[in-house]
């Protein structure tokens, strides 16, 4: 039982999966255009929530949300379910193999044994695609591996049923009814406002700009509050948020980038253009607070490598975004 399904690696888990499952269908869109006419930029640093022990600080929106903002923009319609048993949800997924259903899963990355030891931690907002089964193993294509991998029926089981936040319970989804015909234009002009209404609209502030400003004031007030132990902690926590848990800093903002370049094409706007390298010396910047960042948890870091310098980095980096998202919503209004 396989599925001709072609396997593309990419950047981020839940944008490859959208971007491969479409592509079955006959939606040809690349990784950055499911990441942009999904709106999936986003902000959050929320203390009050905790993985292994440890603030949350999230760079994307709710796991799913992607995907279906993307299908819901482009007219499409999907499937989706979580369940109350194990067995329950293995048996779904085996009937949509037997009709030839590729199959969008959210899983725990601790229990995929295909990734190397060091990656296996405690997170449960991966994205896989199920495409086949061949002697008793389920064929995955994990968009962020080079290759198709596969797993054994408990060892799929178990990743599907990973216990913590954002329990997947065996959420499976695809699409299901698909339009004759795709415009991205209006897709691409909605993608761009919700995101540009999710950085700057959102008037909490713990979210997009106010939430990278709130991190810059609490960053540097770390190591005087928490000690030097915990404050490495807490700042290895966001760094591993931001460059392990996806692609989050400036990965994403490199992947917006290549969207927005698409997106010039399409509207022909060139505003866009010049936004696009804006919005990538964004993740430039990114990139080197994360190295500063890692310098100070590995006691490497030079004496203008601080808790204050990243604070300032993190300041500036709103500055530029705040800009950016600005002058996107007078380019598209």
């Amino acid at each position: 039982m396989t599925i001709e399904f072609k396997h593309k690696q990419s950047a981020h888990c839940e944008n490859g999966v959208t971007s491969n499952l479409l592509r079955y269908h006959g939606v040809d869109i690349s990784e950055a255009m499911a990441f942009g006419i999904g709106s999936g930029l986003f902000f959050a640093y929320m203390p009050f929530l905790k993985l292994n022990g440890l603030p949350v600080t999230s760079f994307r929106p709710l796991p799913g949300m992607i995907f279906r903002r993307a299908t819901a923009s482009l007219g499409i319609k999907f499937y989706k379910k979580r369940f109350q048993s194990k067995e329950a949800s293995m048996d779904a997924l085996d009937r949509a193999l037997d009709n030839n259903i590729p199959v969008g899963l959210q899983v725990g990355v601790f229990h995929l044994t295909y990734f190397p030891r060091p990656y296996r931690f405690h997170f449960n907002a991966h994205n896989i695609v199920v495409y086949g089964k061949e002697n008793g193993r389920y064929l995955i294509s994990d968009p962020v591996m080079e290759n198709p991998e596969s797993l054994s029926y408990e060892e799929l089981m178990r990743a599907r049923w990973a216990r913590g936040v954002f329990q997947p319970k065996g959420h499976m989804y695809y699409p299901v009814n698909l339009p004759a015909k795709t415009d991205l234009a209006a897709p691409i002009i909605k993608g761009i406002r919700k995101n540009c209404r999710a950085m700057l609209g959102i008037p909490i502030p713990l979210l997009g700009i106010r939430g990278i400003r709130y991190l810059s004031r609490e960053i540097k007030k770390w190591p005087g509050r928490l000690g030097d132990k915990k404050a490495s902690l807490f700042l290895g926590q966001v760094i591993r948020m931001q460059e392990e848990i996806g692609t989050g800093g400036g990965g994403f903002r490199f992947i917006y980038a290549a969207f927005l370049q698409e997106a010039a094409q399409i509207l022909n706007k060139n505003r866009l253009h010049e936004l696009s390298r804006a919005m990538t010396e964004s993740g430039d910047r990114w990139r080197d607070f994360a190295v500063i960042a890692g310098r100070i948890i590995k006691n490497r870091s030079s004496e203008a490598e601080t808790y204050p310098a990243m604070s300032a980095i993190l300041c500036e980096i709103a500055d530029r975004e705040q800009i950016v998202f600005s002058e996107l919503k007078k380019a598209v209004s």
